[in-house]
């Protein structure tokens, strides 16, 4: 099921994407979102992440004592979704490369 586009969710994402650090995020997403939200969001990356780098359903439920109902639901985001998961967990790891010293 894709998320339907209109007008007040297109303000919303373009309001996020006016934020420039992480502490805006914070301030922002407080007054957004309750504190159960955010952390949700946060543990469903780590889920992605997780399965992503070829961790099991146990694997993934012992590091962040998740159900496996919704460790199933980030899966098939990312194996059937609109491939959010897989763009953020990409970008998040050039990131971390390009914070990596260069050896040679």
């Amino acid at each position: 099921m894709s998320l339907r586009r209109d007008q007040l969710t297109d303000t919303l994402f373009s309001s996020i994407l006016k934020l420039r650090s992480v502490e805006e995020c914070y301030l922002y997403f407080e007054d957004l979102c309750t504190n159960k939200e955010i952390r949700d969001f946060g543990q469903r990356l780590e889920i992605a992440r997780l399965l992503s780098s070829g961790s099991s359903y146990q694997q993934v439920t012992q590091a962040t004592g998740v159900s496996s109902a919704t460790i199933g639901r980030v899966k098939r985001c990312l194996d059937y979704g609109a491939g959010g998961y897989r763009l953020m967990l990409e970008r998040l790891e050039e990131e971390a490369d390009e914070r990596e010293p260069q050896r040679g």
